[in-house]
C-alpha cells in the first residue's frame, strides 16, 4: 500500500487519531506526552499511532499534512494541530468542544 494510502485509510478508520513519538503508555518526546494527558483528561477515545516505527509514514506525513513536526492531532481526517496548539484550544474549553462534538457525530 502506497504510504499516502495508509495516511488516508487511518485517518477514516478512526474519528480521533493522534500521530505521535512512542505511545500512550510509553511516549518518546514530552510533547506527545502532554498532548496524550490532555486526550484522557478529556475523556476522548482515540487511535495513537507511533510514527517512530515507521520512517516512510513519519517523512510522508509531513508533506501530506504541510506541518513539519509531532505530534499530530486529526479529528473526522481533519488536522487540529500539534502540542501547542492542542494546549491553546484544551485551555479555551474549544478542545473540549470539538471532542465532545465528535463524540455526537457517531
Amino acid at each position: 500500500m502506497e504510504t499516502v494510502e495508509l495516511i488516508k485509510q487511518q485517518l477514516s478508520s478512526d474519528p480521533i487519531v493522534l500521530y505521535m513519538k512512542g505511545t500512550p503508555e510509553q511516549p518518546q518526546c514530552g510533547f506527545s506526552a502532554r498532548v496524550c494527558q490532555i486526550l484522557e483528561g478529556c475523556g476522548a477515545e482515540f487511535k495513537a499511532i507511533n510514527i517512530l516505527a515507521n520512517s516512510e509514514l513519519r517523512e510522508e506525513l509531513k508533506i501530506f499534512s504541510n506541518w513539519p513536526t509531532y505530534p499530530q492531532l486529526y479529528i473526522n481526517g481533519e488536522l487540529i494541530g500539534g502540542c501547542d496548539i492542542i494546549m491553546e484550544l484544551y485551555q479555551s474549553g474549544e478542545l473540549q468542544t470539538m471532542l465532545k462534538n465528535q463524540s455526537a457525530a457517531i
